[in-house]
């Protein structure tokens, strides 16, 4: 039995050794995987970049499973999606996950820039990493609002309508901008048809490439840690990191753990509340679309909500819809605005924990207010609250450079 086995690992290193000299895969399981070296001191946070990959691969698989039965036209979408849903084998459990998926993937991606924000991932030296991340998030933003009108559900429709009106908003170019998207003088089957490509194969490419890249640069710089401290600066004889271990096995193990729960919670979701009482299905979508009746009140999916609430603020409509942009755009500047000489809000002042908590509470409040009538209070709110909002970016060179911070350890502080 050992001679079998000493043949069988003989024959698998010869194997891996002609895969190896035709492509560097032993060199790049090293570089990514077993020897790529993160902080031992990972906490709860840092579950949610894995997460946002198990998840965009559910969105992969169902997606393609979807296409096959969907027919991107204006007469057949809305008709199509039924038929995936009462006669394809399993089509309703497949369109579930995608739609669950969609609304879950913003909760681990707003999550995951939270984590950014909490022990400052945006600072030196992964500047381009946050880049790349709110680049993936643009494309995201793309994406969801490109496979929003593909149902042809009355939501989808004049929620569609309302957005891509906006870019008319802009001087001179506006209503040329808003023809080009729409292809046509109306939303229409063309409309559908350049949504359907633009969700199935143009931005999925750029997404699926932003994300490699993100990845590449994170681990060329190195993971940040809950103390923000460079473990790099502090390695072995060996070269190992000594506040370092080895990304797998041990980060795949707890984060192994992570996904089994995430799995569940997203089943029991997916299965038992898929519609999420209106917030992630929309009970006016499970209507077709009629350009003939507009329904009682607009409003995206709850993903959109937070910067729908501040474009509803302003009475003008090109302010209005700048503002929203400049909302999506704001953390993009982040590495610049933020002039901590500390990264990690463990050893920040009570200043910037007041203003990420007011950001928070304000980014919450918004969401919900732009799901609320355009009247009366709601407006009022949505006014405060939008500026708490641009507040936290516009003061944070101030703010982050007279804040009183603790002193931060040369070495990374395990909690076991």
């Amino acid at each position: 039995m050992a001679r079998n086995e000493a043949e069988i690992g003989t024959k698998k290193s010869t194997f891996m050794k002609w895969i190896d000299d035709r492509f560097p895969y032993t060199e790049t399981m090293k570089y990514h995987i077993t020897e790529y070296y993160a902080s031992k001191n990972f906490n709860f946070w840092y579950i949610f970049g894995v997460l946002a990959m198990v998840v965009l691969v559910i969105q992969f698989v169902s997606g393609i499973f979807l296409t096959m039965n969907y027919k991107p036209s204006s007469a057949d979408a809305f008709a199509s999606v039924e038929y995936i849903m009462r006669d394809v084998q399993w089509g309703w459990l497949i369109r579930y996950m995608h739609s669950t998926g969609a609304s879950f993937f913003f909760v681990v991606v707003y999550l995951h820039m939270f984590r950014a924000m909490l022990y400052g991932s945006y600072q030196k030296p992964r500047e381009l990493i946050w880049i790349i991340g709110m680049m993936i998030f643009f494309v995201l933003f793309a994406e969801a609002f490109a496979g929003y009108l593909l149902p042809w559900g009355q939501m989808s429709y004049w929620g569609a309508q309302v957005i891509i009106s906006l870019f008319g908003a802009i001087p001179g170019i506006g209503e040329a901008i808003v023809e080009i998207i729409r292809g046509d003088y109306s939303i229409s089957d063309i409309t559908l048809n350049r949504f359907f490509a633009l969700h199935v194969v143009v931005l999925p490419i750029a997404l699926l490439g932003l994300v490699f890249v993100h990845i590449v640069a994170l681990h060329h710089v190195g993971s940040n840690n809950p103390d923000g401290i460079e473990i790099k600066d502090h390695k072995g004889p060996d070269g190992v990191p000594l506040d370092g271990i080895a990304f797998h096995p041990y980060h795949t193990t707890k984060d192994l753990v992570g996904i089994i729960i995430f799995l569940m919670i997203f089943s029991a979701v997916m299965f038992f509340a898929p519609d999420m009482g209106g917030y992630f299905l929309e009970h006016a979508n499970f209507e077709p679309a009629n350009v003939m009746a507009t329904p009682e009140r607009i409003a995206p999916v709850w993903y959109f909500t937070p910067f729908y609430a501040i474009l509803r603020a302003v009475p003008s409509k090109l302010w209005g819809a700048a503002l929203m942009a400049l909302s999506v755009l704001a953390p993009l500047f982040l590495p610049w605005l933020d002039r901590s000489r500390v990264k990690s809000i463990r050893y920040r002042g009570p200043i910037y924990k007041t203003a990420l908590g007011l950001f928070v509470i304000s980014f919450c409040t918004l969401g919900w207010l732009g799901m609320q009538p355009a009247e009366g209070v709601y407006v009022v709110m949505a006014r405060i609250f939008s500026v708490i909002y641009f507040g936290f970016f516009i003061a944070m060179p101030y703010y982050t450079t007279i804040d009183k911070t603790k002193q931060v350890p040369d070495r990374v502080v395990y909690h076991g």
